[in-house]
């Protein structure tokens, strides 16, 4: 097992410095020209696009609002990639990979931007409002249905299985963790029984359905987001002597002559684009599944709203790890990924907050296995429309949440990074050749907000478009009336 895990390895260190990081740079930096820095530039409209209200779905109810949907991208977002990811990130490839990862989490925003205006654009509707993502706009923009089903499965397999039996690894490791902490033995008997309860909650949301995920994501989101970061604050305010020497570190270990001479501003390269990739999922075509699901006037809000993600994610809670935990003056070492931020913490505020931060991993990797479980029924569905195999992935998600959670997770992250580029892959091939509808459709929303109008788009603004199922014009009044 040991000898596969370190082939899994040294395949994804050639896959991702040679292949996935290039190609996502290459893309995303022309995604930014052709766009004028959409990602920068258009920061106001993406919070105003945030509080549109959303539609009646055809259940009755109301769809999924622009905040709910960017609350399910955020739940996936947000999780312990954040807090271990980053700091195994930093024990791999020193403070240098912290500077990477904030570049191209700006740089990466463009190719948000991209896929999730196009997830919207070729949603397609059910009862609960709308579904959507790559899979579906690889079959209705490139006429290309292998592609959507093979991104389909690697997504499913990815997200709705293997990140989530990495989760409950790790709620279940962090609880004990604190139990330990304790003075606590004989605790063996725990980990099964966290991990039944784990299942028991997990399953009286996603049965749920969309609505109920959404709700829980847009109540913990904020919250747990918040909280971490308001720690966060709280150490830089009492290092604040010290930061002025972190940022010289982040800098002097992203381009200095040692780290050339030593190799390592490739290696804080390759880790910080890696896991901030893993923890802002930007161009990963994860985030559009939730994207999709929102009603909106125009696909562009969405992109927009999606956009700002990343900078929630990679600017605000990544930084957030990378403070703690180059304030605490810690020692680096390859397996002292995961343990960097909890004694990080530890040195910096006391034991109390070792029982906060597992209050805190419980909340952000919980609703990661919402938005992760949600990213494979989506996926899911657009296999097929069968309920029982609905229902045989839900119970499927279950029983690997409850193995994660009694079991090893060193291989399955390590698969995980394979899987999660294989991911990218597919869909960077998808985004390159549909980028200029996305183009076209930022031109007509800018062209609205000059006009001092609320961008409102419908598919005959764009003719030319096809495969499009939405954004049917809105019948006139003696259209209706010749209806009736």
């Amino acid at each position: 097992m040991e000898a596969l895990n370190d082939a899994i390895v040294a395949l994804n260190d050639t896959f991702w410095l040679y292949l996935i990081i290039p190609v996502l740079a290459v893309l995303s930096l022309y995604f930014t020209v052709r766009s004028g820095a959409v990602q920068i530039r258009m920061i106001p409209e993406m919070v105003r696009a945030m509080v549109g209200k959303a539609e009646v779905a055809e259940d009755g109810k109301k769809a999924i609002s622009s905040f709910q949907a960017f609350a399910i991208s955020a739940a996936a977002r947000i999780g312990t990639g954040n807090i271990a990811g980053v700091a195994t990130a930093i024990a791999l490839g020193g403070p240098g990979a912290v500077f990477w990862m904030w570049i191209m989490g700006l740089v990466v925003g463009a190719a948000s931007f991209v896929e999730s205006t196009l997830a919207q654009l070729y949603k397609v509707r059910d009862k609960s409002g709308f579904r959507g993502g790559p899979a579906y706009y690889m079959l209705h923009g490139l006429r290309a249905k292998w592609m959507g089903v093979l991104f389909a499965v690697v997504i499913t397999v990815t997200f709705g299985f293997v990140f989530n039996a990495v989760q409950s690894n790790t709620i279940v490791g962090a609880i004990m963790t604190s139990v330990e902490a304790t003075g606590a033995t004989g605790m063996g008997w725990l980990e099964p029984v966290l991990g039944l309860a784990l299942v028991a909650v997990t399953a009286a949301v996603i049965f749920g359905g969309v609505r109920r995920i959404a709700h829980v994501a847009q109540l913990l989101v904020p919250f747990m987001a918040g909280l971490y970061m308001i720690l966060g604050l709280i150490i830089v305010v009492l290092n604040i002597d010290a930061l002025p020497a972190v940022f010289g570190q982040i800098f002097a270990s992203a381009f200095g002559f040692e780290e050339i001479a030593a190799g390592g501003v490739g290696a804080a390269i390759v880790q910080g684009v890696r896991r901030g990739m893993f923890s802002n999922e930007a161009g990963l075509g994860s985030a559009p599944n939730a994207g999709a699901t929102a009603s909106v006037s125009h696909p562009v809000k969405q992109g927009l709203v999606q956009t700002l993600g990343v900078y929630v994610d990679t600017l605000l809670v990544c930084s957030t790890t990378a403070f703690i935990v180059l304030l605490s003056n810690p020692t680096y070492g390859e397996n002292r990924g995961p343990t960097l931020t909890q004694e990080a913490l530890q040195f910096n505020l006391g034991n109390w907050s070792l029982h906060l931060l597992t209050l805190i991993i419980l909340l952000v990797a919980f609703t990661s296995v919402l938005g992760n479980y949600f990213y494979g029924e989506s996926n899911v569905g657009f296999l097929t429309r069968n309920r029982a195999v609905m229902t045989g992935y839900r119970w499927v998600v279950l029983v690997v949440t409850f193995l994660g959670a009694i079991g090893s997770s060193d291989l399955v992250w390590n698969l995980a990074d394979t899987t999660m580029g294989i991911m990218a892959l597919v869909n960077l091939a998808a985004i390159a050749p549909l980028s200029a509808i996305a183009f076209k459709l930022l031109k007509d929303y800018n062209e609205q907000r000059k006009q001092g109008l609320d961008p409102v788009f419908t598919r005959d603004r764009l003719p030319e478009l096809t495969g499009v199922e939405c954004w049917e014009p809105k019948a006139t009044e003696p259209e209706k009336a010749s209806a009736s």
